[in-house]
């Protein structure tokens, strides 16, 4: 089984559903809202021929939104062969747009484009729409509609602008909704998937993070047995999440490295040297601070910069892997944190390239060796819930996430030196800040990112010269979407006065008041 296309999964749960990615920035909504239902999900490109679908195994597809018309010249397409596999199918937005495009029907522009909150009147509820009341409240985003129905269709409900919101065919096969059920507005899109998967595709709901730990670690057994794997230990949640499923498969024979990069905020390698050694692995720490400094000198591309970074890692593994060799003998595996958001932004699918990740996008081509990945299948919070269940310290589990290339992206511009000094500086007053107020365990993030920008100020009734800072803090479940936090004034006044007074160079503080879309969480 595979996370996304061609690459292989530990586990392979009974129950499966395959969502086809159309190239919509929220299909990963989707996967997350089927697991939490109990069912795990797998996402794979939109042109996946049927025999790649059916390996799974899957008791339903569904097929994402995305931003193409269907009727326009190379719009993406799934396998026409899929109407013939007998699995259920759910249309989501574009998707139902396509299953009505495939199947004989048409679609059109529409007079007047629907976006934002609509109300669903119900025809006739089916098994989809079961228990639902008379009318729902959903959340639209389509310029397109449908006109005419292929043959064997019906109208399960409709909207004021859109008279085929919701349909059936295929004996009740094919389903398909106009509206994003995934998202946070549909307030009953939880109930209209429950159905999907219960109600048409039979699913009794076997998944959850127990499940998995267990199949992952007799996998990861069976996957290294009597061999030694490395772990790219981070100090990150992801990363001791990995390292402390694959000890519990393989004990003494994982040797985890940390590497000080000179890119990590003020106090980690002491913080990760405690907490790591106290859970009775083999950590050894690498100094490492000139050589990542060095691949950085003159870069100011953000990508350039992840893929330096991402390279330099993959080398002091080799090197080190070599060098414990001749003490342990041959070190053939590599273990990282990569999750599934790292996978999706770094073009993982069909969905465009966000960012490259460092240990996706920033891998060389000519790696020594062969990548262990165990959670490369799951979100963010499921990750959390599997260190709970391995006995990972709480803090270390809610800890902040913090990006592979460290502080090189919160510096915007060129990497030097006395830049990461004033970084590490602001870092710690946003993050001391954040906890002084209480708010450290309901945020996601809350860091600070050098801008680049030259700004002049006045102190001590002098002209100056210095660096804008910017503060970001979000809110999020799993780091695909984010809000801004809504900060209360006096906490932005404390920031803003103590990185002014305390830091030299800066001179100007801004707050980050972007979501996630239309950016991203980091600036780089």
């Amino acid at each position: 089984m595979v996370g996304m296309e061609g690459e292989p999964s530990l586990v392979e749960p009974e129950e499966r559903v395959v969502i086809l990615d159309f190239g919509s920035q929220y299909g990963h909504l989707i996967a997350r809202r089927v697991r939490e239902l109990g069912v795990y999900s797998v996402v794979l490109p939109h042109h996946a021929p049927l025999a790649a679908i059916l390996r799974h195994r899957p008791r339903g597809v569904i097929l994402s939104g995305g931003p193409a018309s269907v009727y326009e010249p190379g719009a993406p397409q799934c396998d026409p062969e899929l109407w013939q596999a007998g699995v259920p199918v759910l249309g989501i937005c574009y998707g139902m747009q396509l299953m009505v495009h495939q199947l004989g029907g048409r679609v059109v522009p529409a007079a007047r484009r629907e976006y934002g909150p609509a109300t669903l009147h119900v025809d006739e509820p089916g098994r989809l729409l079961a228990g639902l009341g008379a009318r729902v409240d959903v959340w639209m985003s389509h310029a397109d509609r449908v006109e005419v129905l292929p043959p064997g269709f019906t109208v399960l409900a409709h909207t004021a602008d859109a008279p085929y919101a919701v349909i059936e065919g295929g004996d009740g096969r094919w389903l398909g909704v106009q509206f994003h059920p995934e998202v946070a507005h549909t307030p009953r899109g939880r109930d209209i998937l429950a159905n999907f998967l219960f109600r048409v595709c039979g699913c009794r709901g076997g998944w959850s993070m127990a499940d998995f730990v267990e199949r992952a670690v007799s996998a990861l057994r069976r996957r290294l047995d009597g061999a030694r794997a490395l772990c790219a230990l981070s100090g990150g949640v992801d990363s001791a999440v990995a390292a402390a499923l694959v000890h519990r498969a393989i004990g003494s024979r994982l040797v985890a490295v940390f590497v000080d990069t000179g890119l990590l905020r003020e106090g980690e390698v002491e913080e990760v040297r405690s907490t790591f050694s106290g859970l009775g692995m083999d950590l050894r720490v690498v100094d490492a601070r000139d050589r990542f400094l060095d691949a950085l000198a003159g870069l100011v591309d953000p990508e350039a910069k992840r893929k330096a970074v991402g390279e330099t890692f993959i080398r002091v593994f080799e090197e080190q892997a070599r060098r414990l060799a001749a003490e342990l003998g041959p070190i053939p595996y590599l273990v990282q944190g990569t999750t599934y958001p790292d996978v999706i932004e770094s073009g993982g699918g069909a969905a465009a390239t966000i960012k490259s990740h460092h240990n996706v996008g920033g891998l060389p081509p000519d790696l020594d060796f062969e990548l262990v990945e165990p959670l490369r299948d799951l979100f963010k919070d499921e990750v959390r819930e599997v260190g709970r269940r391995l006995g990972l310290p709480t803090a270390l589990i809610e800890r902040h996430p913090f990006p592979g290339p460290g502080l090189a992206i919160r510096t915007l511009g060129a990497v030097t030196p006395e830049r990461l000094r004033r970084l590490r500086a602001c870092d710690r007053i946003v993050r001391e800040e954040i906890r002084r107020a209480g708010l450290e365990g309901s945020v996601w993030q809350a860091f600070a990112v050098l801008t680049g920008a030259r700004t002049v100020g006045v102190m001590g009734d002098r002209r100056t010269y210095g660096e804008a800072v910017a503060v970001r803090v979000v809110a999020s479940d799993d780091g695909m979407t984010a809000d801004w936090v809504r900060l209360p004034h006096e906490v932005l006044d404390r920031i803003a006065r103590r990185l002014v007074n305390e830091v030299e160079g800066v001179n100007r503080v801004v707050y980050d008041i972007t979501s996630k879309p239309p950016a991203t969480i980091e600036w780089e």
